[in-house]
């Protein structure tokens, strides 16, 4: 069963999704602010597989707890909740590592179908080019499974699951220009609910990474109107 850490101050919306993921079979616990939301996370005598974060909380903020928990954490899924639907707030919440966000308000469909494809990618994180373990070369630097880290001449940066998936997508077609869609269904899982403009967040997060450890960001090069190519 899949454990999901729910954190919301209002609660009707809190236990709406609350008893919208029951129905589905999920073992959920649910938080009313951002330090609580952390203290069931450190707490947690198993860990979760899936946190769902409402931006704006009294005390520490969604994105206060998507940055602590992604401090320590990289493999765990981070889906946003956001009641605002500029950009900027989107894109922020993905800088510091949340997978997806849905703004409200949002339908049951939409946010079942969000959480499906992300826990499913998780559940298929140890596909058995991860699961050997096996570091590689990305961009100038070293991709590393075990650690989810980014190691290269200047230091080393932590990564998520979906930069580590992106990675390897890129690496294992290496010199051909995959599409965005084609991305999406490789990383994030065919049945992805959202746009191409989360896998350009992630990839402007990725190329900011290697940038810091010393990496050649460039070789990740975009094709315009197409998607990406690694050189």
């Amino acid at each position: 069963m899949k454990r999901i850490l729910v954190a919301e101050d209002d609660a009707d919306i809190r236990d709406t999704v609350r008893d919208l993921l029951c129905g589905e079979g999920y073992e959920v616990k649910t938080a009313a602010d951002g330090t609580a939301a952390l203290a069931a996370w450190r707490g947690a005598e198993k860990p979760f597989d899936l946190v769902v974060l409402d931006v704006m909380m009294p005390g520490k903020s969604g994105y206060d707890v998507c940055r602590e928990i992604r401090a320590s954490e990289g493999r765990v899924a981070v889906l946003m909740l956001s009641a605002k639907g500029e950009e900027i707030d989107k894109v922020v919440g993905l800088e510091l590592g949340a997978d997806d966000y849905v703004t409200k308000p949002f339908g049951a469909r939409e946010l079942l179908a969000r959480v499906a494809a992300l826990l499913r990618r998780t559940g298929e994180s140890e596909v058995p080019a991860l699961a050997a373990g096996a570091d590689f070369e990305f961009c100038g630097a070293m991709a590393s499974v075990r650690r989810y880290t980014l190691e290269g001449r200047a230091g080393s940066a932590a990564v998520t699951e979906l930069e580590m998936r992106l990675m390897r997508a890129l690496a294992e077609h290496r010199g051909e220009v995959m599409s965005r869609d084609t991305l999406l269904d490789v990383v994030w899982g065919t049945s992805y609910y959202g746009t191409t403009r989360t896998l350009d967040q992630h990839l402007v997060n990725l190329r900011r990474k290697l940038e810091r450890v010393g990496g050649d960001a460039s070789a990740i090069r975009t094709v315009h109107g197409v998607g990406y190519s690694y050189s």
